[in-house]
């Protein structure tokens, strides 16, 4: 911490040096000092229709400075118009006020006539957490540093990311081997790969309508997943995926049938929310137990890093409350011995977003991405060369997120009546 100096003696450099320190609470005081008053000027959004659907958001300076965000998901009926009603509140704002402006939004800010904007914090979630994302592009632009570095700096030069392949049927080892030659022949080189097991009825599966499952079930799903790492090999690394549909039981289970396969991770076997069932999983588990995907802000995490609830947390930033939220929730878990992996389904956008943010936490595993494959949603940003190489992308050095849009790209797959933003 510096004292005895007037900030008026600090060159710029200087001011950016420390302005890039972890120290966030003087984030807003240091780079006051070297800076002209900025203010938001507009808030604009259009909305890209894909594999799913992607609001992008530009955040406008009044020196013509802008920052981008976006906050996805599907469905996505009322997040246009979440945003859009927080924009009168933003505009004059200072877009270095990131915490403030986070927060107040969650609470459900104030608009320019003093009346209260509706909805809760859950029900404006990706809404504020996309602005707040955007907030801080726009941050890193106006002080010239990357958006890691305003985040407290890089811990890592590239972050590793992985896709959803898996075979068409596990249980046929041709199958297997088919898929083992195509992701070994991936153009992204992706070395991790997530995916889950058949769901269907009758006795080789589960009971449909308790999700419990049979004796033949667990064992084809033990052989399926064997089959999987036989094919693939030990270079690779296979994450098993759930979507919260099982009992404890159950899932203690399945993590005792893929064991031998050694998962990087189970992911979400029970229910979303916390209780004593994820600690007691972990207790009895030997493959990790991953989830956090659905949960928002700290609040959200808390019992279940605190409790020993799961052995990898993995928020979605547009679900978690953006940048600083999410490293606050890294933070926790550090304490607890957690890693931190991130969900992502976003497009090129999120992702160049979530790298940035994955570089900035000390101890962390992979990013999730449905981009790299080579098609247009691998062209939505400019870009230098290749996307993803051998399985990682490259973190970069530019202001903000260091990202531009492709307009030729965007324009041709923008939702219906949306228009390209001034």
């Amino acid at each position: 911490m510096i004292t005895g100096m007037r900030t008026s003696t600090l060159s710029r450099r200087g001011l950016l040096r420390i302005a890039a320190a972890p120290f966030l609470g003087r984030f807003h005081q240091l780079a006051a000092a070297d800076k002209k008053k900025v203010k938001i000027r507009d808030v604009q959004i259009m909305v890209l229709q894909g594999p799913r659907t992607y609001p992008l958001i530009k955040i406008v300076a009044g020196d013509g400075l802008y920052g981008i965000g976006e906050a996805y998901g599907t469905p996505m009926e009322g997040v246009k118009e979440q945003l859009l009603s927080l924009k009168p509140w933003l505009i004059g704002k200072d877009p270095l006020e990131i915490d403030v402006l986070y927060t107040r939004m969650g609470q459900g800010a104030a608009n320019l006539s003093g009346t209260r904007t509706d909805g809760s914090a859950h029900n404006f979630m990706r809404a504020v957490s996309g602005i707040e994302m955007a907030l801080w592009d726009l941050a890193g632009k106006i002080l010239g540093v990357s958006t890691t570095t305003l985040l407290g700096g890089k811990f890592r030069d590239k972050v590793r990311v992985y896709d959803h392949s898996g075979p068409r049927n596990p249980l046929d080892k041709a199958s297997c081997k088919e898929w083992a030659q195509k992701i070994n022949q991936h153009p992204s080189g992706f070395t991790a790969h997530k995916f889950g097991f058949p769901h269907t009825s009758g006795d080789a599966a589960h009971d449909a309508s308790n999700r419990l499952l049979t004796t033949k079930a667990l064992l084809d799903i033990r052989r399926g997943f064997e089959n999987c790492r036989e094919a693939v090999g030990w270079d690779h690394d296979i994450m098993v995926h759930c979507h919260w549909e099982y009992d404890l039981r159950t899932s203690i289970q399945i993590a005792e049938a893929v064991e031998s396969c050694r998962p990087l991770w189970l992911e979400d076997p029970l229910p979303v929310d916390y209780s004593e069932s994820w600690r007691r999983l972990c207790a009895s588990s030997k493959v990790p137990i991953l989830t956090g995907e659905n949960l928002a802000r700290r609040e959200g995490f808390k019992d279940f890093i605190i409790n020993q609830g799961c052995d990898i947390v993995n928020p979605d930033l547009r679900n978690c409350g953006g940048f600083l939220e999410t490293k606050r929730v890294a933070d926790l878990a550090h304490i607890y011995g957690l890693p931190m992996a991130n969900h992502n389904t976003g497009s090129q956008v999120h992702t160049y977003a979530a790298i940035q943010f994955a570089a900035a936490v000390r101890d962390y595993v992979a990013l999730e991405t449905i981009t790299g494959e080579g098609g247009w949603m691998d062209q939505i940003l400019l870009l230098e060369g290749g996307y993803i190489k051998k399985g990682f992308v490259q973190v970069n050095d530019k202001p903000g997120l260091g990202i531009e849009l492709n307009p030729d790209v965007i324009k041709s797959h923008l939702a219906k009546g949306e228009n390209w933003w001034g």
